[in-house]
């Protein structure tokens, strides 16, 4: 129930290999490194981003009276979502 609280009640993961492979597509220098915190730390906040951009979307959907969630309530979602974060 602890691990659950800490992962907002999400109960998958990023790997964080998977998370390092998309970083490295974007360093200019291929001699670029990130450390196993640094890495870890990403890999956390991809999570929340993601969970949050998924309950923000859904909250949207709601208050269409959508039965659904749909790229449209996301769409709608996503430029305060990038500002916030």
């Amino acid at each position: 129930m602890e691990e659950e609280k800490k992962n907002f009640g999400v109960k998958w993961n990023f790997k964080a290999q998977t998370v390092e492979e998309m970083l490295k597509m974007g360093y200019k220098e291929t001699k670029t490194r990130m450390t196993a915190d640094a890495l870890q730390l990403v890999t956390e906040f991809l999570k929340v981003f993601v969970c949050e951009g998924a309950m923000r979307a859904a909250h949207q959907a709601k208050t269409q009276n959508a039965s659904q969630v749909e790229g449209e309530h996301l769409e709608k979602v996503l430029p305060q979502l990038l500002l916030d974060f």
